[in-house]
């Protein structure tokens, strides 16, 4: 059966990192421990670590110690070949596959990049390395630079001469190819292949091939004068400044680099001011060449504007650095988000994940719902259906930022309130790239929906005694025009409270959204993702002091949104005894609660009242409670007041570092979620994912 995979190419520049991003999410959304080696890595500087296990493992949090994912650099190898050691080789590299292997589910393998000396010599050593690991292959082709016929005919070529050497192909990847020609690339290659043979193609991707400012600045050795925060911005092309600035200004691009001496202050002010225009297109950064710095009174007038783009020193002449910058080839590298975002979306868009998993994916996972798959599938869920969600506090920074990464991951559709100028000042200062137009931005007051909004809470409200003048008053509140959106089928749901309190976010969505059919208590739930498992923590925002039959709908809400969200309930009714053990009005609530649920609904696993260690501690729960299906199992714990529960999971989530999903609230027609006024933007994105896949049940 698989339990690996070995990502190979047969030449440089083949872009397979996209390949090792976009399969490393696939299979963390279906197993826990995946390891990532590579036999055979290039030459780094001593303290240093290779560029793609540093991505790999920062980015996706692996466990994993960077010196046991490979084998060797590229002069080991090169030299041990050279002197005939190539069975040493190859026992070293199966040695320390295995060493990692033991530890791990499944492996990702990603073969060397055919760079630099040796690399004539690299499909052959690649294809031998998957042999002696006894795992199947992937190979990755770029389509740059070949005529159709070329690069078909090539990919042919690698997968013969893998099946030459008894080596499983699984699957081969198109790669860089010429958006025009991704069906004629896919009917060529599927032609002469047995069909068992996967095949995708991926379009080539501008952005991923743009040079950042961080790497070119490695290339030509510069020194990082201003703009440190944007180094990883991205550069399209580049324009040597050496006329007048009247003339220059007609030959700037859309994230160029500016390459000027640095004692041409007019073009150096002149760029600074272009980028802040809105007449200009936005640029990537300067570089100053002949190692002149600007004199002071220049420095201090840069060191003042309110957006500094990244501004190099080199010292070298114009034409040197100019014929340099050219040379420069873009890489993936750990500190560029953007671009590793970019690479995954590509691969979920282009690469039929479906048949990757059933190729791939052979063995059972048996230690249930871990956090990655966790987050995995609330994200791929949330793409399957789009949503339209709606962000009252669009004069957030947070809110901002993240509405960023989710037009980046392409996930949802987005309307901000706020003014429209004060959110693009924002955007600059903040120095974020974001689109305006892929969003919608309203302004409540100047809105063309003020008017109708204002009428229908008035009629919606007027029995209990609002007037049309306090209807316009409250829909110029974002968040009564926010929940008026959703209520109007304009957007599907909402977030709202990074800048408001709960009352503030949902008071409106209890007045006119109201809650579900034979619900009569609206709740919240947190999705804790701990180290190795996920649970679901109610009430831990709303109810303050639910009576017996308030908590069992509590129970019963939480358990269905946990299965919702893929996971198999187990309901722990928490309290301060296990069993019959405790007497009291506060266990008696909770005995009697339990009761209810039972009664309700007898599809349901759930104990209770039960104590918290022996609700997810096996030997405690079998000690406590040695004939219940659920003590020491439970996922879905449900606190018997919101001051034990608010209290809980905060110090769960501080002591153990858990990622805390929420609150998401229960029981509302349409959701409208609330966040916390400390929330951080990994919140704000993860509540907008949810509501989202919320909004799809309804």
């Amino acid at each position: 059966m698989n339990k690996a995979i070995y990502i190979a190419t047969s030449e440089a520049n083949s872009g397979k990192s996209i390949v090792a991003l976009g399969l490393m999410r696939m299979l963390l959304g279906k197993t826990a421990k995946v390891g990532y080696f590579r036999p055979i890595i290039d030459n780094v500087k001593k303290g240093k670590k290779d560029n793609h296990i540093n991505t790999v493992i920062s980015h996706f949090e692996l466990d994993i110690n960077p010196n046991e994912a490979y084998a060797f650099t590229r002069s080991q190898f090169i030299n041990k070949r050279n002197n005939g050691k190539e069975g040493e080789i190859y026992d070293t590299i199966i040695e320390k596959y295995k060493a990692l292997e033991e530890k791990c589910d499944f492996m990702l393998v990603e073969g060397s990049d055919f760079s630099g000396e040796g690399s004539a010599i690299e499909l052959d050593a690649n294809i031998l390395i998957a042999k002696n690991l006894g795992i199947p292959a992937i190979i990755v082709s770029s389509g740059i630079g070949k005529t159709l016929d070329e690069f078909i005919n090539g990919l042919h070529l690698a997968y013969d001469s893998f099946k030459e050497k008894d080596v499983k192909v699984l699957a081969v990847v198109a790669n860089k190819v010429k958006p025009e020609n991704i069906d004629l690339v896919k009917k060529g290659v599927e032609k002469n292949l047995p069909k068992s043979v996967l095949v995708n193609v991926i379009p080539v991707i501008s952005s991923l091939s743009n040079p950042t400012i961080k790497e070119i600045a490695k290339a030509v050795n510069g020194e990082l004068l201003f703009g440190k925060e944007h180094v990883n911005n991205q550069v399209t092309s580049f324009k040597v400044g050496a006329m007048q600035l009247r003339n220059y200004l007609k030959h700037l691009e859309e994230k160029c680099l500016i390459i000027t001496p640095g004692d041409r202050a007019d073009i150096i002010l002149g760029a600074l001011q272009a980028n802040i225009s809105t007449n200009y297109p936005k640029i990537s950064g300067i570089v100053l060449t002949g190692g002149i710095i600007p004199e002071e009174p220049i420095i201090q007038l840069i060191e003042g504007l309110a957006q500094i783009i990244p501004i190099l020193s080199v010292e070298e002449g114009t034409f040197d650095i100019a014929n340099k910058i050219g040379a420069v080839r873009s890489h993936m590298y750990a500190g560029n988000k953007q671009k590793i975002i970019t690479s995954l979306n590509t691969f979920d868009k282009y690469v039929d994940i479906e048949k990757f998993n059933k190729k791939l994916i052979s063995f059972e996972n048996s230690n249930g719902l871990t956090p990655r798959m966790f987050q995995y599938n609330l994200l791929k869920r949330a793409k399957k259906i789009r949503k339209h969600i709606v962000l009252p506090e669009g004069n957030d920074d947070r809110i901002i930022t993240a509405v960023c990464r989710l037009v980046e991951m392409d996930i949802v559709d987005l309307t901000i309130l706020g003014d429209k100028a004060k959110i693009e000042n924002k955007i600059i200062r903040l120095g974020l790239k974001l689109d305006v137009n892929k969003v919608q931005i309203i302004n409540p007051i100047k809105s063309e929906y003020y008017q109708d909004f204002s009428n229908t809470l008035f009629e919606l409200r007027k029995n209990k005694g609002l007037t049309i003048d306090m209807a316009e008053d409250l829909i110029g509140d974002v968040s009564y025009f926010g929940t008026m959106m959703v209520y109007k089928g304009l957007a599907d749901g909402m977030v709202s409270g990074a800048a408001h309190t709960t009352q503030h976010t949902i008071k409106p969505a209890l007045q006119f959204i109201k809650t579900k059919p034979g619900v009569s208590v609206v709740s919240s739930i947190f999705f804790m993702c701990l180290e190795d498992r996920v649970s679901v923590f109610g009430d831990c925002a709303i109810n303050p002091n639910p009576n017996a039959e308030q908590l069992a709908e509590i129970a019963i809400s939480s358990a269905d949104s946990s299965i919702n969200f893929g996971m198999d309930p187990k309901i722990a009714m928490l309290s301060y005894s296990s069993g019959a053990s405790g007497k009291g009005a506060d266990v008696d609530i909770v005995r009697r609660a339990t009761e209810i649920v039972k009664e309700l609904r007898p599809d349901l696993k759930v104990e209770g009242p039960i104590q918290y260690d022996a609700a997810v501690d096996a030997s405690v729960g079998k000690l406590k409670l040695p004939d219940s299906e659920v003590a020491g199992q439970a996922n879905v714990l449900i606190f018997p007041d919101l001051n034990t529960g608010n209290n809980t999971y905060k110090a769960v989530q501080r002591e153990t570092g858990a990622l805390a999903i929420g609150p998401m609230l229960q029981g509302l027609n349409k959701p409208v979620n609330d966040l916390s006024r400390g929330c951080t933007v990994d919140d704000i994105f993860n509540t907008v994912v949810l509501t989202a896949i919320q909004a799809q049940d309804i």
